[in-house]
């Protein structure tokens, strides 16, 4: 039969085993809790999470920065809260090629998942892409247009913005396709030329002018023909010429009158 004291001990024993052992228990459960409670703060920490990248052509995931970019771009937002959340876009001219002029504002969605994975491509939020347009500014010959990006974040605690100045080349201003005129070419005007045959009419005949007669009259003998005398002291024969001869006259007269008579009418 055991002693007291070696009773006791096995009581001792026994207790220290269920201490021990409730005790390691209690520090498993412990830290399962405090696991579970880290994990939410380690996936969205308070503070300004979240980052941004501009990409080139050919677009990717990699959260690598390029400075240098062409016409067309892309940002990329990594790392960012949960939620709905979205960013507020700003891209302004920045010198020396520019006054601070704003370029083109946008919102983005940003709050998809958590901000696990960071500035990793598992971490990648959202990408957009954008052509700006530099319209009355004149570009470096080098390097191109200067631009500064400025992202407003929802869900931020504290400071909530984040900057990239970068260079946009090789998009020079697009000249404006003229409009054609169109010019009208005038109708040409048929004038209709009277071709009508005239009527019949009497063209009035020229009248004759009054010509003077080339014709003389004939001329009067004063010779008296020889002859016998006539009792009388005459000769029968030369009086009957110079009668016949006054006869010739007078009508030669009377027709030179009568033809003038005529032309004059």
């Amino acid at each position: 039969m055991p002693s007291t004291r070696e009773l006791l001990r096995g009581t001792f024993m026994n207790i220290a085993r269920f201490v021990r052992r409730t005790g390691q228990a209690v520090a498993v459960a412990g830290c399962l809790a405090l696991a579970g409670l880290a994990t939410p703060a380690f996936a969205d920490p308070p503070g300004n999470n979240g980052t941004v990248k501009i990409d080139d052509v050919e677009f990717d995931d990699h959260p690598n920065n390029e400075p240098h970019v062409g016409c067309t771009f892309q940002v990329d937002f990594y790392g960012f809260d949960k939620g709905d959340l979205n960013a507020d876009v700003t891209f302004r001219a920045h010198p020396p090629t520019g006054s601070r002029q704003v370029l083109l504002t946008d919102t983005v969605f940003i709050g998809e998942d958590d901000n696990s994975g960071g500035g990793s491509e598992k971490g990648l939020d959202a990408s957009k892409t954008y052509t700006l347009n530099f319209d009355g500014i004149q570009p470096q010959p080098q390097q191109g247009f200067h631009v500064k990006l400025t992202i407003n974040a929802d869900g931020s605690q504290g400071a909530d913005k984040k900057h990239k100045v970068f260079w946009v080349k090789d998009c020079g201003n697009p000249t404006p396709t003229p409009t054609p005129t169109t010019t009208k070419t005038p109708t040409p005007t048929t004038t209709e030329t009277s071709t009508s045959t005239p009527t019949n009419a009497k063209t009035p005949k020229p009248k004759p002018t009054a010509t003077e007669s080339t014709e003389s009259p004939a001329p009067v003998p004063t010779a008296v023909p020889a002859g016998t005398d006539s009792p009388g002291g005459g000769s029968g024969p030369g009086l009957f010429g110079v009668a016949l001869v006054a006869v010739g006259a007078v009508a030669g007269t009377a027709v030179i009158a009568r033809r003038r008579s005529q032309h004059g009418s």
